[in-house]
């Protein structure tokens, strides 16, 4: 056992120093181009593109309108062939009803293979040009993302009787027509006259143009905010007060509180002659429950790792798995039944604790604790472990569990330290089990921002933000009644008069009155929702704005520049910093952030009135007055065709990041104010955020 603490403790405390790290933004989709023979046919072969995606990423299909990018292919080159058909899929895309795009989409998943048919009019062929698609998840979208291709071969020579200069004319109307809608397309996506005069050549070429300069990259600059901030510092310190908070109120369970006297006195009488030894006892027994917690902490990492951490908090069927079980663990605590591992488990622990000794036995007692109060603390633990997994950090399960353990065994180590104290603690009764119905409610409001989450994903409108919010202040109002004696459950314990009636409203304290005071404040602060108030308090849990039918809030933030260096020119002129926004057309959860974050007040007037904001539509087809062929810091080769095409590549290169929503705020000289923002619908985090980029920009 001594094996098993030097072991762990170090792990621990390497974990501990551990700093979240700016994750690199690996690209989800990998691809391959092949030619393909097709059997029997001599004069036909396939181009075939296949994609392998990650989990929760998914891939669009060539017939989306309207909506996020449609894999399309475009032929710089194509001699000796002509397009035998259109571009298919395989296997067939999925087909839903987007509320975002109000249209339907198709998308693959997983892997798939997209094939383009090509007819070859005999001798030499030669095609070249890319295949383009646009790819998404939960969070995030890829820009468009093009795949090139430059294939060749010899076909044989078409017979006699075939009409080939016929052919050849067919091709050629073929390839005016579809030259004429790729045209059509590109001006319905001109988003304003200011992308279709885009620059930002000279800067690619490395010309010295005045704005040359704002594209040298900072990557390893914005990464060492991203590790500086005081949002990780602050997120990882919130899971360890976290899981001290369910610490303590697992403490004060029936499971839990009723067995600290009883364990300390044993501890005491174990050692009459020498109290230090005593002492000595209970802080090793403290310290077992707390590598007991700390080991289920570091399991659950293990278990699913960093990367899965972070897929499984936008994974539909995990989030729905999530919400079952948060209403089991709230009908628990409701009453309902009760939750226990098996008698037998307990019991074999006590025997090996009176069958052993020493450091082993004190330990086997830590355990024996463990299982004995998993009806109570089972639902706290579930709960924080649920909100540490879906933090997508990989020392948040550890450190949110060392933060419980530490507050549960806390007591057991004072009240051997200080017997005295055993006496003034509260004793057992009611009020343990007031706050077992509380938890059981806190945890059924919260399991409904995790059917939130797979209601937004399967577009099922069951639980739209008003919808969501009736259901939170139902359940308030009723935690509030609760508190005030109005409603009672079948557990509560009854109270008598000085006859020995039962009294139907027993008295409450004052802590409990002020209790259901704030919880029903709290309930009526959200009403004004109902009608399109932010509810700053809840907004990292409803579902976004635009989920919300009824809605008298008009107030929104639009960019007034869409060209990076026309943005950085005019922040120059009004002695502003800049906000960049990379951003599409078919991002969804950038319309996400501008509705639920952007309309708050003190967002909005930060971003109106002390900075220049700067959106950049990655998938702007706005075509660039050349193609430029760019190398990647990976040594692959691309050509920038369209406007959305050198945002991306500057989202790529200066800031090494390639999903959006992706903002940063930046100086005159193009260098980072402050880490970088992503997805995440918290208007406090995001307030905090401009004011330190804001704060900096004027100590400069």
């Amino acid at each position: 056992m001594k094996r098993l603490f030097t072991l762990l403790l170090p792990l621990m405390a390497a974990l501990l120093t551990a700093l979240p790290l700016h994750a690199q933004l690996a690209n989800p989709v990998k691809t391959s181009v092949e030619q393909k023979a097709v059997s029997g046919k001599a004069d036909l072969v396939d181009i075939v593109v296949s994609f392998v995606i990650d989990n929760g990423w998914h891939v669009y299909g060539p017939d989306n309108s309207g909506g996020p990018t449609p894999m399309t292919i475009k032929f710089e080159t194509l001699e000796g062939a002509q397009p035998e058909g259109a571009l298919r899929l395989s296997p067939a895309p999925q087909r839903i009803m987007d509320p975002i795009f109000e249209c339907e989409v198709t998308f693959v998943e997983k892997q798939a293979t997209a094939t383009q048919r090509l007819k070859l009019k005999g001798g030499p062929w030669k095609a070249t040009g890319y295949l383009q698609y646009g790819a998404c998840n939960d969070e995030n979208c890829m820009p468009p993302t093009s795949v090139e291709f430059d294939l060749k071969g010899e076909a044989p020579q078409p017979k006699a009787e075939e009409k080939v200069p016929e052919s050849e004319k067919e091709e050629k109307a073929q390839a005016a027509e579809e030259t004429s809608e790729s045209e059509g397309e590109d001006e319905q996506a001109q988003p304003s006259d200011s992308l279709s005069q885009a620059g930002g050549l000279p800067s690619l070429t490395g010309g010295a143009g005045s704005g040359s300069s704002l594209w040298t990259p900072v990557i390893d600059e914005l990464h060492a905010l991203d590790a500086e901030s005081d949002t990780s510092s602050r997120s990882l310190w919130g899971i360890f007060l976290l899981g001290v908070l369910g610490g303590l109120i697992a403490l004060l369970t029936p499971c839990v509180w009723p067995i600290i006297p009883m364990t300390v006195s044993f501890f005491l009488k174990r050692s009459k002659d020498d109290k230090k030894k005593g002492i000595k006892d209970a802080i090793l027994y403290g310290l077992s429950i707390v590598v007991i917690y700390v080991g289920l902490g570091l399991l659950v990492t293990l278990i699913w790792g960093p990367s899965s951490l972070n897929a499984l908090s936008t994974n539909a069927y995990f989030n729905l798995f999530l919400f079952a079980l948060l209403v089991v663990f709230a009908a628990s605590f409701l009453g309902g039944f009760e939750i226990t591992l098996p008698s037998s488990w307990s019991t074999k622990m006590d025997e090996k604790a009176s069958s052993t000794t020493g450091l082993l036995s004190i330990f086997f007692m830590a355990l024996t604790l463990v299982l004995v109060s998993f009806s109570c603390t089972g639902p706290i633990i579930g709960l924080l472990l649920v909100d540490m997994v879906t933090s997508g950090s990989v020392v948040a399960p550890t450190i949110g569990m060392l933060g419980f353990a530490l507050a549960l065994a806390a007591p057991f180590t004072l009240f051997a330290m200080f017997p005295t104290w055993l006496k003034s603690a509260p004793k057992s009764g009611n009020w343990m089990n007031v706050i077992k119905v509380v938890l059981g409610l806190v945890e059924l409001a919260f399991a409904l921002k995790f059917l939130s989450v797979a209601d937004l994903a399967y577009s099922w409108r069951l639980l739209d933000r008003e919808t969501f919010l009736c259901l939170w202040i139902l359940i308030f109002t009723l935690m509030g009644f609760y508190l005030l004696g109005w409603i009672r459950l079948p557990h509560d314990e009854d109270e008598y008069d000085d006859e020995g009636n039962v009294v139907a409203r027993p008295k409450i304290g004052v802590i409990r009155f002020l209790s259901a005071l704030c919880v029903l404040a709290f309930a009526l602060y959200m009403v004004p929702g109902l009608w399109g108030a932010p509810c700053k308090a809840v907004s990292a849990f409803a579902p976004p704005m635009w989920t919300q039918d009824f809605n008298l809030n008009s107030n929104t933030v639009e960019a007034v520049y869409t060209d990076y260096e026309q943005g950085f020119e005019a922040a120059r002129r009004s002695g502003k910093p800049v906000m960049l926004d990379f951003t599409g057309f078919g991002c969804v959860n950038c319309r996400k952030m501008e509705a639920a974050v952007w309309p708050d007040a003190r967002v909005r007037q930060l971003m109106t009135e002390d900075y220049v904001l700067v959106s950049l539509y990655v998938d702007d087809k706005t075509p660039l007055p050349e193609t430029i062929e760019v190398t990647e810091t990976d040594g692959t080769v691309r050509k920038l065709r369209t406007v959305g095409d050198q945002w991306s590549y500057l989202q790529r290169t200066k800031f090494g990041a390639q999903t959006q929503p992706f903002y940063v705020l930046m100086d005159h000289e193009g260098h980072p104010l402050a880490g970088s923002y992503s997805y995440k619908e918290d208007v406090p985090a995001f307030v905090s955020w401009l004011e330190s980029g804001l704060k900096k920009f004027k100590e400069k």
